[in-house]
């Protein structure tokens, strides 16, 4: 079978054949239906740093963004069509052992430090295994666990009805941002970014008109010239630039929330006097509780064809580096694989 593989602590990925994966243990084979490209496999594609601790791994098989139809294997019913939760974890560790997973000090991760979802089958515990209806199709199902990271950055953000929200990086996350904080309660929400034109057409379907393209100014700079002065009560970054921090404070209002989920290659400079002064807090977002997936489940459930507006190309595992490019290029917001596909889509 086709895989997408990284081989080499080094830019680039290639494209491999294997032979079909069997289950081992409590693991289940996923035939995979659909799965995103997400800008932490352009990282490790392009190898910006932060991802050397799977070197050990390589070549190991992309993809951490995928759902499928369970066709062998233990614990979980022929045919089940699954989401899989990218986190395998040790089940031993303090954090396990109190129920907090998410904060598993052993964990592995499928995609980065095990073979992941950009092949035609991928063998996964079945631990790692949410059910999904047949009712939602495999492409928005495949937009789980991004949806969890922004749902989570929301949670995190605890926003106040009537809350002005400032998401910096119209991409996945943050449009999924978007949608999340609207639901609880924002009542201003702004989206910044830089030369995003097709990502801030995407803002504007789906409903979130008030986009600022900073280009190169200052960010207060680039707001205050768009009439989006006003300081903000919660900043979402999601960017991944360690320079825009400070800027990020710069715009936020007193006690407000700055919430960082961008993954950054560097460290950040914050003037921790002009912070404590202000009251303001920095919280970090990563991963998601167990608990959230169901809940993201039922979102997109709800709402599948908004959701669907975040995809914009939909590829055959052989165009996995054209997709690769929309992502650089931002002319993508979501790229979607379908492994299953034989060829080139037209």
């Amino acid at each position: 079978m086709l895989a997408l593989r990284k081989s080499e602590a080094a830019p680039g990925v290639i494209l491999a054949d294997l032979p079909e994966p069997r289950p081992a243990g409590t693991e289940v084979i996923v035939a995979v239906e659909a799965v995103g490209i997400c800008g932490t496999d352009l990282h490790i594609a392009d190898w910006t740093g932060g991802y050397e601790a799977m070197t050990s791994a390589m070549p190991v098989t992309l993809g951490h963004e995928f759902a499928g139809r369970v066709v062998d294997g233990t614990g979980i019913p022929s045919g089940q069509r699954v989401v899989v939760r990218p986190s395998v974890v040790c089940g031993a560790c303090p954090s396990c052992l109190a129920g907090r997973s998410e904060r598993c000090t052993g964990r592995t991760g499928i995609g980065i430090r095990r073979d992941g979802g950009f092949a035609a089958r991928v063998a996964v515990p079945a631990l790692n295994c949410i059910a999904v209806p047949d009712s939602l199709d495999a492409e928005i199902a495949a937009l789980t666990e991004p949806m969890t990271v922004a749902a989570e950055a929301a949670d995190r953000a605890m926003i106040r009805p009537g809350a002005r929200v400032l998401i910096l990086g119209p991409g996945p996350i943050g449009l999924g941002v978007a949608l999340f904080v609207a639901a609880a309660g924002a009542a201003d929400i702004v989206l910044a970014g830089r030369d995003d034109a097709a990502r801030f057409a995407c803002a504007h379907a789906l409903g979130f008109p008030a986009t600022v393209d900073v280009g190169n100014r200052p960010l207060a700079e680039a707001l205050r010239d768009s009439g989006q002065g006003q300081a903000f009560d919660v900043v979402i970054e999601a960017t991944g630039v360690a320079a825009l921090i400070p800027e990020a404070l710069g715009v936020l209002d007193q006690d407000g929330t700055l919430v960082v989920v961008g993954i950054h290659s560097r460290p950040a400079s914050v003037d921790l006097t002009k912070l404590v002064r202000a009251g303001q807090t920095i919280r970090g977002s990563y991963r998601a509780p167990i608990a959230t997936w169901s809940r993201v489940v039922a979102r997109l459930s709800a709402e599948p064809e908004r959701f669907r507006k975040l995809i914009t190309h939909r590829l055959a595992l052989a165009e996995a580096p054209r997709g690769f490019a929309a992502m650089r290029d931002r002319s993508g917001v979501k790229v979607t694989i379908d492994p299953q596909m034989n060829g080139i889509r037209s």
